[in-house]
């Protein structure tokens, strides 16, 4: 599967079979689009035709151009073949281990931010705080099931996790404690809204946690319009203060400021500049994710809008990059060479399986946007996983699952999407939410014309991730 755009004055063809994505000129894009379906014959009459006025454009340049694509055909890189799905069915057969934990550690919230997916907290449920006899089981269970996995990866979560810190500070030393004795490695993740770092959550952060999700939406009047606190204020004045220190000390790496843009701030490049502005330069933007009917929900006219904002973002990330004062965004961060392999790009993110959430009372969920809903319930870090009927869903669940993806070209880098979005938007795992799926199509073409310009204009691209599946099958 082929697909072609033209973005920045790039002509772009992304081969999806392959992976392989090619800068071409004005003819070889042209001549691309038409060689699946044309004669060598018709294809260069076409193009004679097309570039009559063009004295550079001749015959044997046709003949030449269409040769190369030839041997791009006959090395694999265009028009290469996709059919992956005996491969992806059989990886997540062969795959039982567990390598990954989001701890509940509090169903409770010190702010009261409107759009929250997790209900101030409580998920839908009561406010209640995950013990250290939990959290110690639940270091357990995750090792346990690691197979021969070492690297290990735990998420702090909530809620807001800083209201149970010292038990946050208990398991991460009970881990620590244990892990050279079993051969594992804990990568630890904290994701907090600032309103109650102080020093000593800064220190211990800096040296424990491998990731730390700082939740900002930008300018003040934004931020403070949904992140306010149980008596209507906006938190914005009192953690940014907060926020910069924690970065600082941090060394400006390791964190994430994470935003959420809605209906009312469709211009959120301007929020991602101002954190910027302000000296991050970690940061990541999230379409809200909600009922159709909130106030703040996103709408079929403010596409046109959010297509152009990935745009003046991109191309503004490269004209910053060449000011000496670049600065990452989480959804461009693309690795085209050393990225993950077809069988992790198959599989997906691994919730139900290989990645889990656990409440403040030990209940096992496929992720933390399934929390509270418990058809979706998967049993506890005590007995193990008892539904193996939904687990058999999200071990199905690939980009191959869902039949609306066989004509997308961008499958391969999304995985068939986020089975939380699509059953919220669908009411099934394997549907597909068509709203974010035609947004992130847009931030991968601005994504992939990053990693163009970059490499055309010379600049270093210090933002890919590469895989750290650390799959046992690997080679």
């Amino acid at each position: 599967m082929i697909h072609q755009y033209k973005l920045n004055g790039y002509n772009i063809v992304i081969d999806e079979g392959s992976g392989s994505v090619h800068s071409v000129d004005e003819v070889a894009y042209d001549m691309i689009a038409l060689y699946a379906e044309k004669s060598k014959e018709e294809i260069i009459a076409t193009l004679l035709a097309k570039y009559r006025h063009d004295e550079t454009v001749n015959v044997q340049e046709l003949e030449d151009c269409y040769n190369d694509i030839t041997r791009l055909k006959e090395n694999g890189q265009l028009f290469a073949d996709s059919s992956y799905a005996e491969k992806a069915v059989d990886f997540k057969n062969r795959n039982h281990i567990i390598k990954a934990l989001c701890l509940h550690v509090a169903h409770t919230c010190n702010l009261n931010c409107s759009y929250c997916f997790a209900s101030q907290g409580k998920y839908q449920g009561d406010r209640a705080l995950m013990s250290f006899a939990v959290g110690k089981q639940a270091i357990d269970f995750l090792i346990a099931n690691s197979g021969t996995r070492r690297n290990l990866e735990v998420d702090f979560f909530g809620g807001e996790p800083l209201m149970n810190w010292e038990v946050v500070k208990e398991i991460v030393q009970y881990a620590r404690s244990i892990e050279k004795e079993y051969n594992k490695n804990f990568r630890f993740t904290l994701t907090t809204n600032g309103m109650l770092l102080n020093d000593d959550v800064i220190d211990f952060a800096n040296k424990e946690m491998h990731n730390v999700v700082l939740s900002l939406d930008g300018r003040k009047e934004v931020h403070d319009r949904l992140r306010v606190d149980y008596k209507g204020v906006g938190s914005y004045e009192r953690i940014v203060p907060k926020f910069k220190d924690f970065v600082e000390k941090r060394g400006n790496r390791g964190y994430y400021m994470r935003g959420t843009y809605t209906h009312n701030n469709v211009d959120f490049t301007n929020d991602i500049f101002h954190m910027a502005d302000l000296g991050f330069t970690e940061l990541s933007m999230e379409p809200v994710v909600c009922s159709p009917n909130d106030p703040y929900a996103l709408t079929e006219d403010d596409l046109p809008k959010l297509y152009e904002q990935y745009e003046i973002l991109a191309k503004e990330m490269l004209k910053r990059q060449k000011q000496g004062r670049p600065f990452t965004f989480y959804h461009y961060m693309i690795d085209l060479e050393h990225g993950p392999c077809i069988y992790k790009r198959v599989a997906g993110c691994g919730s139900g399986t290989e990645y889990m959430a656990v409440t403040p009372w030990g209940e096992l969920f496929p992720c933390h946007q399934f929390v509270g809903d418990e058809q979706y319930s998967l049993g506890d870090i005590w007995k193990g996983v008892t539904n193996t009927a939904v687990q058999e869903k999200f071990r199905k669940c690939n980009v191959f699952a869902r039949r609306e993806c066989d004509d997308c070209w961008a499958r391969l880098y999304c995985s068939g999407g986020c089975s939380a979005n699509s059953y919220h938007a669908t009411g099934d795992i394997t549907g597909i939410y068509e709203y974010g799926c035609r947004l992130f199509r847009k931030r991968i073409e601005c994504a992939i014309m990053l990693k163009v310009a970059q490499a055309e204009e010379g600049l270093a691209d210090d933002s890919s991730v590469s895989c750290n599946s650390d799959c046992d099958n690997c080679y």
